[in-house]
């Protein structure tokens, strides 16, 4: 009897040893599984970290568009796979639909500038007024899209605008001067000594030297880590 007994205990035992390694084994390859899927928990935790690493920044062009010149930088824009921000005035986006539909087409945003670059005074306000009415008209038959930014020349802005036209308004943080500037280098050094994350910088691209500075200078900064993106991700996000 204790013999058949004894025996028993031996058999459960062994049983009880393969279930055990059966589970591990199928515990083992389920968690491999996992890792492969990218499920695992350091997975997530790397991911998370290179999210939380983009640092963002915006560049802005002002007063265009130009004939050649804002070509020139559309092209090296493209060819870096950057987006940016023009503030274009309403005269020369009726001088040059095809540029600012390319813009549009190309992923950019664009912005009012007012429709023959004027300054608000106290004294002109309701003409200020028309002005961004009529740039947003023109913008509006180009690219069949509301505008919603706008740049005020010079950053002279009434608050009451904001409701009344449901536009809001874009100063910037970097400004290195570029439209009183024949230095290229000059012009590239303002910008990558000054820019930081979340800020925007202030261009023109109504001259040679200021393209031919932002380029250069986006490469730069690209280099440094930062991502390129449109005004509203740096205003909203």
């Amino acid at each position: 009897m204790m013999k058949k007994i004894g025996t028993a205990i031996l058999l459960f035992d062994l049983i009880a040893g393969l279930l055990f390694l059966g589970l591990r084994e199928s515990r083992e390859n389920s968690a491999a599984e996992a890792a492969g899927k990218g499920i695992v928990g350091v997975s997530d935790e790397s991911s998370d970290a290179a999210q939380a690493e983009v640092r963002k920044i915006a560049i802005t062009f002002d007063d265009g568009p130009h004939p050649s010149y804002t070509e020139q930088l559309l092209d090296g824009l493209k060819e870096r796979g950057i987006h940016a921000t023009f503030f274009v005035t309403g005269e020369h986006a009726a001088l040059h639909p095809d540029i600012i539909k390319r813009m549009q087409e190309e992923g950019h945003l664009i912005g009012n500038h007012t429709y023959s670059h004027i300054q608000l005074t106290k004294g002109n306000r309701e003409k200020f007024k028309e002005e961004l009415i009529a740039t947003n008209e023109v913008l509006k038959e180009i690219t069949g899209e509301e505008t919603e930014f706008v740049r005020p020349p010079y950053g002279s802005w009434d608050k009451s605008f904001e409701k009344e036209l449901n536009m809001f308004p874009v100063l910037w943080n970097v400004d290195p001067l570029d439209w009183c500037s024949g230095n290229v280098s000059c012009i590239v050094d303002r910008i990558v000594s000054k820019a930081g994350e979340n800020d925007i910088i202030l261009m023109h691209d109504y001259y040679d030297t200021s393209v031919t500075a932002a380029l250069k200078a986006i490469d730069k900064l690209v280099e440094e880590g930062y991502t390129f993106v449109t005004v509203e991700e740096i205003l909203f996000d």
